[in-house]
C-alpha cells in the first residue's frame, strides 16, 4: 500500500515533465498507476473478507508519535476500489474528452491523478493527522482541478469557492481531531474508534469532526458549493463530485459510526441534515434545465441519503449504506461521463435544445438507462438492491420503536420520490423526441469514447445480480456496529430473535418492496405534471438561498477588511514605526519596571576603545539625524556600521568583524545607487514634520534596549552555553572557526532558511526594476576575451570582443558602443572603460580595479575554504567577490559589470540554492539525518595532509547565492537604473548632466 501511494506522487511528479514529448497518451500512462491499485486490492480481497486487517506502518513524525500507518479492512478496501478503479476509467476517458490541441493537459493529469493518490492515501490511513492532511490535499487538489480553465471567470470562482467552504469545514474538524486525540491518548483512529473516549469534552470533539465531514460532503448548509463546481471539466465532476471527493466524508461518518453513533447528537444531528439535504437537493434538481446541473443537485441530495443511512449506526443501516455508496459512485459517475460525451457530441447540454439523441446514440442512451435505473432503484441494478435494504433497515428499527427511525423512513422516502422525478427529467432531456425542438445531429466520436460509462453501466448490473456475494463482502463492516438503536432499545420492543439483513436482489413480497414501488409511482406522477410542478417551484419564494448568503458573508468580509486596512493603513511609514516602536517602550519598559533582577554591578565597558568606538557611534548617529543631504546622512549612518565592526574587533569575533565590514560596504554601495534617483537634499519634496516627537520616541527606544541589554546581561545565574561552542564545533563539525561551524553545521537549517530569504529579497528587489522580465539588457560579450573565461576581458585580445545588445540582440564590436570622441586606438585599463565619457572615467580607479580585481577574487575563495578553521567562510567570501564586481561596474559603468560577469543573476542564486539544499539531502540517501556531514582527512600525493568537511558544499551554496544577490543589486539597482535613465534623456532630447552620466561610478 506504501508502494502505491509511492507510485502516486513519483508519476504525478513525471507526468509534467513527460507532457513536453507526449500529449493525450498522457492520461493513458496515468492510469496504469489507479490500475494497479485496483488490481493490489483484489488481490487482497481474501484476506480482508476473511476478516484480517492488512496494516503497514513506517514512523514519520516521532516526536509527535504520528506514523504513516495503512489499514486495509472491509471499509478501506470498497473506498480503494472505488476511488482507484472509478480514477483509472475517468483518466482513459480524458484521453477522448480532451482535444490535443488543449493547453495545460500535463498539469491537469498530474494533478488528477495526484487527486486519486490522497484519496487513496485518506481512505487507508489509520493515523488520525496523516489522515488530515490528505483530507485538505483532497481540498487544495479539487481547487486546482475546478479551476483548470482558468480564462474563465466561473472556474476561478467555483475553484476558490470550495477550497474555502471545504477548507474551514477542515479547520473545524481539525479542533475535533485534537480533541478526540489527547482525550483517547493516541492518534490511531482503529484505537480511537473501539475505545472511544467519553464525556461532553468528547462529544463536542465528534461534532465538530461532523462538520468538516458534511463540509466535503456538501451536505446543507454547505450544499452550495457542488453545484457551483461544475463549471470544472466533467471527468472532474465525475470523479471528484460523484465518486472520490464528496465521498470523504460519507466514509468519515461511516468509520466513526461503529464507535461515535449513540453519542448524544449524533443520530439526529444526521438523520435531520440527511433527511433535508436530499429534499432540498433533489427539489432543486427538477428546477434545472442543463443535465450537468440536474445530476449535481442529484449528487446533493444522494449525499444527504447516504448520509443518513451511515450515519444512523446500526447494523442493518450500515450494510445498505456501504451497498448504496458503491451504487451511487457507479451510477452516478457514469452518467456524468455520459453527459460530456452528450456535450461533446451534441454541443449543448441543455435539455431545452436536445431532442432525438437516443436514436443518434442508442448505445450512450442504453448506458444512461441502466445508470437511471440503478439511481431510482429498478431491478435488477445494484441500486435497487441497496434501497431495498435501506428501506428494510429502517422499517425494522422504526417498528421496534425507535422514532428517529420513523423520521429516517418517511425523509428518504420522499426524497426518492424526488429521485425518480429529476431521474426520469434527465433521461427525457437528454434522449427524448420533442415537439418543436431540431433534431440533435451529434458529431462523430471514436467508439471507445464510452467504454468507460459502459463499463460502469455493467458493473451496476453485475452487482445486482450479483448481490448475495456482494452482501457477504461487505458484512464484515457492517458487522461492527449494533443491530438496534438506542431509541429502539429503549422501547422494550425489540424482538428476542432477529435474523441479520443479507443483500439480495429478491426478498419477496415485502414492505420495503411496497415502498419503492410507491415512490415510484409517485415520482413518474411528478415528472408527468411536470410543468405544473415547475410552476409551482417558481411561485415558491427562495427566502433562504445558501450561495446567496455565502456571498453576502464574502462582501461583508470583503468591506470589514477594506474599512480596517483603510483605519489602520494610513500610508504613512512615520506612523506605522511610530506605533510599532511605542508598543515596544510601553510593553517591553512595562516588563522592566516590574523586573526584579536589577544587575548589582553593571560592567561599562571590557576595554577603553570601546568607549572611544561608541563615543564615535554615538556622534555619527547624532550627525546622521541632522544631516540635510540624503548622501551624507547614507555616509554618517555606515559610521555606525563601521564602528560596530570594530567593536566586534576588539572582542575577539574577526569573523563578525570581517562580515559586517563587508556589508556595510556593500549597503552603502545600495544606498548609493538607489539615491540617484532621489532628490539630493532631505525634505526637498516631504519636509519631515514633528520632528521633537521623533526625536523623543527615538530616545525612548535607544535607553529602552541599553537598559535590556544590561539587564539581559546581568541576570545570568549559570554559565552559558556558549563555553562549549569550541569544544562542539571541533569535535562535531570538525573545524576550529566556531562562527562557521555554526553557520553551515550546527544551526545550518537556520542558515538554509536564512540564504532562502536572501534569494526572496533579491527576487523583489529585481522586480521593482524589471517590471515585464526577469532578465535584464544587459550588452553580452559574445567573442573575443570571454573565451578565454569569465573575466577575461580585463586583458585586451588579439580577436576585436563583441557584445550582443540584450539577451537576444545582434552582436556588434564593442567599439561601436565606444564614445566617438574617445581615442580608440590606445588600449584601456578596463576594456569597457572607453564607453564613459571622458570627464566621468578615472584611470587611476581603472588601474585599481584591474590590479586587484583578480586578487579580491582569489582572496574571496581563499576566505571560502579557509573559513572552516580560520575568520572567512561562504558568507564572507561571497561579499568580498561581489566588492569585486562592484569594483568593476564604478569604474567602468554597466558594459564593464556585462563583461565582468556574463552570467544572468537568477541562475547564480538557483546554482547556490542547489548546492545549499542539495547538501541538506544527499546524508538522507546514506539513510542519516538531513545535513549530516563527515569529513575527509589524509595525505594526497603533491598537497600532503589534506582536510575536508563535506559541509564546505553547503558554504559554496551560501557563496554563490550571495554573489548572485549582490550581481542582482548592480544589475537592478545599477545598470537598469542606468540604462532606464539613458531611455528618458534620449526620449526627452536633453543633454545628460555630468552627475547621470557619472551615475554608473557615483
Amino acid at each position: 500500500m506504501l508502494a502505491v501511494l509511492g507510485a502516486f506522487l513519483v508519476v504525478s511528479l513525471a507526468i509534467p515533465v513527460l507532457s513536453r514529448r507526449v500529449r493525450l497518451p498522457l492520461f493513458l500512462i496515468a492510469a496504469l498507476i489507479p490500475a494497479a491499485a485496483f488490481v493490489h486490492a483484489l488481490t487482497v480481497a481474501p484476506r480482508v473478507l476473511a476478516g484480517e486487517e492488512i496494516i503497514e506502518s513506517v514512523p514519520w513524525i516521532s516526536a509527535l508519535d504520528i506514523t504513516l500507518t495503512m489499514r486495509m479492512d472491509t471499509l478501506a478496501w470498497l473506498l480503494v476500489l472505488v476511488v482507484s478503479g472509478v480514477g483509472a476509467l475517468v483518466l482513459l476517458y480524458c484521453a477522448r474528452y480532451f482535444a490535443a490541441s488543449e493547453d495545460g493537459l500535463g498539469r491537469f493529469a498530474a494533478i488528477l491523478l495526484a487527486f486519486a493518490g490522497v484519496m487513496y492515501g485518506l481512505v487507508l490511513s489509520d493515523d488520525v493527522f496523516v489522515l488530515y492532511v490528505f483530507w485538505e490535499a483532497t481540498s487544495v487538489f479539487s481547487y486546482l482541478l475546478i479551476g483548470h480553465y482558468t480564462g474563465k471567470s466561473a472556474s476561478r470562482g467555483a475553484a476558490l469557492q470550495a477550497l474555502l467552504v471545504t477548507t474551514a469545514g477542515g479547520l473545524v474538524m481539525l479542533i475535533g481531531i485534537v480533541i478526540l486525540a489527547q482525550l483517547a491518548g493516541t492518534t490511531s483512529l482503529a484505537a480511537i474508534v473501539e475505545q472511544p473516549p467519553a464525556g461532553p469534552l468528547a462529544t463536542v470533539g465528534v461534532m465538530l469532526l461532523l462538520i468538516g465531514a458534511l463540509s466535503k460532503s456538501a451536505l446543507v448548509p454547505f450544499h452550495f458549493w457542488l453545484p457551483a463546481a461544475m463549471a470544472a471539466p466533467t471527468p472532474v465532476s465525475a470523479y471528484l463530485h460523484a465518486a472520490a471527493m464528496v465521498k470523504a466524508g460519507i466514509y468519515l461518518v461511516a468509520r466513526l459510526a461503529p464507535g461515535f453513533a449513540e453519542y448524544p447528537g449524533w443520530r439526529v444531528l444526521l438523520v435531520s441534515i440527511g433527511v433535508v439535504t436530499m429534499l432540498v437537493g433533489g427539489w432543486r434538481a427538477l428546477k434545472q434545465f442543463d443535465l450537468k446541473l440536474v445530476l449535481a443537485y442529484g449528487t446533493v441530495s444522494q449525499l444527504g441519503f447516504l448520509t443518513v443511512v451511515v450515519g444512523y449506526g446500526t447494523r442493518d443501516a450500515a450494510l445498505a449504506g456501504v451497498a448504496l455508496l458503491l451504487a451511487h459512485a457507479l451510477f452516478k459517475a457514469t452518467l456524468f461521463l455520459a453527459v460530456g460525451i452528450i456535450d461533446s457530441r451534441a454541443g449543448t447540454r441543455d435539455l431545452r435544445k436536445l431532442s432525438g439523441l437516443g436514436r443518434a446514440a442508442p448505445v450512450l442512451a442504453v448506458v444512461s438507462a441502466l445508470a437511471v435505473s440503478s439511481m431510482v432503484g429498478l431491478p435488477p441494478l445494484l441500486g435497487f438492491v441497496a434501497k431495498e435494504a435501506v428501506f428494510t433497515a429502517f422499517l425494522t428499527d422504526a417498528l421496534a420503536g425507535s422514532a428517529t427511525g420513523w423520521v429516517a423512513l418517511g425523509g428518504v422516502a420522499l426524497g426518492s420520490v424526488l429521485t425518480v422525478a429529476y431521474s426520469a427529467r434527465f433521461l427525457w432531456g437528454a434522449f427524448a423526441n420533442k415537439q418543436g425542438v431540431e433534431q440533435t445531429r451529434p458529431a462523430r466520436k471514436p467508439a471507445d469514447f464510452a467504454t468507460a460509462p459502459v463499463i460502469l453501466a455493467v458493473v451496476s448490473l453485475a452487482g445486482g445480480l450479483l448481490s448475495d456475494p456482494l452482501g457477504t463482502w461487505l458484512e464484515g463492516y457492517a458487522d461492527t456496529l449494533p443491530a438496534w438503536s438506542s431509541g429502539a432499545l429503549a422501547s422494550g420492543s425489540v424482538p428476542d430473535e432477529v435474523e441479520p439483513y443479507h443483500l439480495a436482489l429478491w426478498h419477496g413480497l415485502e414492505p420495503a418492496l411496497g415502498i419503492s414501488a410507491l415512490t415510484l409511482l409517485l415520482g413518474c406522477l411528478l415528472f408527468w405534471k411536470r410543468d405544473a410542478v415547475f410552476a409551482a417551484q417558481s411561485r415558491v419564494p427562495a427566502r433562504i438561498d445558501a450561495a446567496k448568503s455565502y456571498w453576502a458573508a464574502m462582501r461583508a468580509i470583503d468591506r470589514t477588511a477594506a474599512r480596517t486596512t483603510a483605519a489602520t493603513q494610513r500610508g504613512s511609514l512615520p506612523v506605522y514605526l511610530g506605533v510599532i516602536l511605542l508598543v515596544l517602550v510601553v510593553a517591553v519598559g512595562s516588563a522592566l519596571t516590574l523586573n526584579r533582577s536589577w544587575p548589582q554591578a553593571p560592567v561599562l565597558w571590557d576595554h577603553p576603545g570601546q568607549l572611544a568606538v561608541a563615543v564615535l557611534m554615538a556622534v555619527g548617529a547624532i550627525a546622521a539625524a541632522r544631516a540635510t543631504k540624503r548622501f551624507e546622512a547614507v555616509v554618517l549612518v555606515g559610521v555606525t556600521g563601521y564602528g560596530m565592526a570594530a567593536l566586534f574587533a576588539i572582542q575577539g569575533a574577526p569573523d563578525l568583524a570581517i562580515t559586517q565590514v563587508l556589508i556595510e560596504t556593500v549597503t552603502l554601495v545600495a544606498f548609493v545607487l538607489v539615491l540617484r534617483r532621489l532628490p539630493v537634499r532631505l525634505g526637498e519634496k516631504h519636509e519631515s514634520v514633528h520632528r521633537g516627537a521623533r526625536a523623543a520616541i527615538g530616545i525612548a527606544v535607544g535607553l529602552l534596549m541599553a537598559t535590556v541589554a544590561m539587564v539581559a546581561l546581568g541576570s545570568r545565574v549559570a554559565d552559558p552555553i556558549s563555553l562549549e561552542l569550541p569544544r562542539m564545533a571541533s569535535e562535531g563539525g570538525h573545524g576550529d572557526n566556531v562562527v562557521n561551524v555554526l553557520l553551515v553545521d550546527v544551526r545550518a537549517w537556520d542558515t538554509l532558511g536564512e540564504v532562502a530569504v536572501l534569494i526572496v529579497a533579491a527576487t523583489g528587489v529585481a522586480s521593482l526594476i524589471f517590471l515585464d522580465r526577469r532578465t535584464d539588457n544587459l550588452p553580452r560579450l559574445v567573442d573575443g576575451p570571454r573565451r578565454r573565461g569569465l573575466f577575461g576581458a580585463l586583458v585586451q585580445g588579439s580577436t576585436e570582443p563583441r557584445v550582443r545588445a540584450g539577451s537576444d540582440g545582434p552582436s556588434m564590436p564593442l567599439r561601436n558602443a565606444i564614445r566617438d570622441d574617445e581615442d580608440s586606438s590606445r588600449l584601456p585599463w578596463l576594456l569597457a572603460g572607453r564607453t564613459l565619457a571622458p570627464e566621468n572615467r578615472s584611470i587611476l580607479l581603472e588601474v585599481v580595479v584591474r590590479l586587484l580585481f583578480h586578487s579580491l577574487i582569489v582572496v574571496s575563495v581563499y576566505l571560502l575554504f579557509a573559513g572552516h578553521n580560520l575568520p572567512g567562510g561562504g558568507f564572507a567570501g561571497g561579499l568580498v567577490a561581489g566588492l569585486a564586481l562592484v569594483a568593476r561596474y564604478l569604474a567602468g559603468g554597466r558594459y564593464e559589470l556585462a563583461i565582468a560577469a556574463p552570467i544572468d543573476a537568477g541562475r547564480v542564486l538557483g546554482l547556490g540554492l542547489v548546492f545549499a539544499v542539495g547538501t541538506a539531502t544527499v546524508p538522507l540517501i546514506f539513510g542519516a539525518d538531513a545535513l549530516t556531514s563527515t569529513w575527509f582527512d589524509d595525505a594526497v600525493p603533491f598537497f600532503g595532509q589534506v582536510e575536508f568537511v563535506t559541509s564546505t558544499f553547503f558554504d559554496v551554496g551560501v557563496y554563490l547565492i550571495v554573489v548572485g544577490l549582490v550581481l542582482d543589486v548592480l544589475r537592478s539597482l545599477g545598470a537598469e537604473v542606468d540604462r532606464q535613465q539613458e531611455e528618458e534623456n534620449d526620449s526627452s532630447g536633453a543633454q545628460p548632466t555630468a552627475a547621470e552620466e557619472s551615475g554608473s561610478r557615483v
